[in-house]
């Protein structure tokens, strides 16, 4: 008797352990739970962390996650203001702010998704056609690249694709892709935290126009350097011819000073030295002048009493 009540007592402490096991649930700090009870919502979401019961198989418990989620768009070709065919890309980031009323219209994150894909697109498409390309790319009006390169601003001020300026931008279209899309949203119990525009790429067809434009610019650029290359080695080159110019006309000044200075030294040296003995530097001379004029191949007729010979008349 005794063993059998002590089998209905554990039976029953296995009941209880099992209705507190099937009637607990742990809600996460990244997770907000809505308990429904065949089907319809029962009490308010708990969206503090913590350890909760519900009443086992009667009440379902239905967990959404508290933290930022992602939308990803696919690529779209989409045309702008100014008939530019561009494909663009579109990110989003939400949360889920009324788990009720996210419960009970899109049920899930996967409908979420969806229901997310029909409205930021369509708002994506508004934006990007209702500006022309330049607002959706760029963000403000600084001077672009091209000028810090070696393009001077008076060579592309005419061209309106370069130099048009920007009433919106880029992130302005976002924005107000955000605001026109919120609303849309508010229903489903979600909250857009953020719209980005990740990428933007023209189609197939436009992109070799735009690549033969940018080559275009790219072959200014290069033709700019190599002329300006070619007129400083110019430059150089006539700078080195005059440095040289002077440098010889230095140098032959400088020879000649230096024989001309050596020349009238000699001349001193050899006037001191003649001038101990006059009569023996014009024996001298005469001599250099028999060697220079006198030789196996000249014939020379003099009188014998020419002053030419004196020094032969008179050495008997």
């Amino acid at each position: 008797m005794k063993s059998s009540k002590g089998l209905i007592l554990i039976v029953f402490i296995a009941i209880g352990v099992l209705a507190v096991f099937l009637s607990a649930f742990v809600v996460d700090e990244t997770e907000q739970v809505v308990v429904t009870q065949f089907g319809r919502v029962i009490g308010e979401p708990i969206a503090e962390p913590g350890l909760r019961f519900r009443i086992p198989f009667i009440q379902h418990v239905n967990y959404f996650p508290k933290n930022l989620l992602q939308w990803d768009g696919s690529p779209g070709q989409i045309p702008t203001r100014d008939k530019t065919f561009i494909w663009v890309e579109a990110f989003a980031r939400w949360k889920i702010v009324d788990p009720v009323k996210f419960f009970q219209t899109v049920n899930n994150v996967a409908g979420a998704i969806s229901r997310l894909e029909d409205i930021i697109d369509p708002s994506v498409r508004n934006f990007i056609t209702s500006y022309p390309l330049i607002e959706a790319v760029r963000l403000t009006n600084r001077e672009l690249d091209l000028l810090e390169e070696g393009i001077e601003a008076e060579d592309l001020q005419h061209d309106p694709k370069v130099f048009s300026r920007i009433t919106t931008g880029r992130a302005k279209i976002t924005e107000g892709i955000l605001e026109q899309a919120q609303p849309k949203v508010d229903q489903f119990g979600i909250e857009l935290v953020d719209v980005k525009i990740r990428r933007i790429n023209y189609v197939e067809e436009v992109q070799k126009t735009v690549f033969d434009r940018m080559i275009a610019e790219r072959k200014q650029i290069a033709e700019k350097f190599r002329s300006e290359g070619r007129g400083e080695a110019q430059k150089i080159l006539g700078d080195k011819e005059r440095d040289l110019k002077e440098i010889i006309s230095d140098a032959y000044r400088i020879s000649e000073e230096v024989k001309g200075n050596s020349d009238a030294e000699a001349t001193i040296i050899y006037a001191d030295a003649h001038g101990l003995d006059p009569e023996f530097y014009s024996f001298l001379k005469t001599l250099e002048i028999y060697t220079q004029s006198l030789d196996d191949k000249n014939s020379v007729i003099f009188s014998t009493e020419s002053e030419f010979f004196k020094y032969l008349n008179g050495f008997d």
